[in-house]
C-alpha cells in the first residue's frame, strides 16, 4: 500500500493510498505479483495447482476452521497457512505467508 502518513490531531493516517486491487488495473499504477514455485520456476495460477505443490512439501489440508479459508498444515512444524477461498483475492500478503513458511521454495514476482 502507496500513500503518505499525516500526523494531524494527534492521530496519524495514510492518505491517498492505493489498494492492491488498483495494481492490476491497465492504467500502469503498478505491478501485479505472483508466486512462483522456484524450483520449477512455474507461477502459481490456481489453488488446485498451489495445493498439489505444497502436498508435495508436506503440507496437508486443513478442514475444520473458517470455511471461508482454505487452510495447510504440516505436521513437523506448528505452521498454519490460510488463504482465502476465492483465488482473487489471493494477494501478496498470503503469498509472502507461503514464502516465509516454506524457505528458498517459493518467491513474489512481480509482473
Amino acid at each position: 500500500m502507496a500513500g503518505v502518513w499525516v500526523f494531524k490531531n494527534g492521530v496519524f493516517r495514510l492518505e491517498n493510498p492505493q489498494s492492491e486491487g488498483s495494481s492490476s488495473s491497465s492504467s500502469g499504477a503498478g505491478k501485479r505479483k505472483v508466486l512462483v514455485y522456484l524450483p520449477t520456476g512455474e507461477e502459481v495460477r490456481s489453488y488446485s495447482r498451489l495445493e498439489k505443490i505444497l502436498c508435495g512439501l508436506g503440507w496437508e489440508r486443513y478442514y475444520g476452521g473458517d470455511p471461508e479459508l482454505y487452510q495447510f498444515h504440516k505436521h513437523s512444524s506448528i505452521d498454519l497457512i490460510s488463504l482465502p477461498r476465492d483465488f482473487s483475492k489471493f494477494n501478496s500478503v498470503y503469498m509472502y505467508d507461503i514464502v516465509v513458511k516454506n524457505p528458498n521454495l517459493f518467491h513474489v514476482r512481480h509482473v
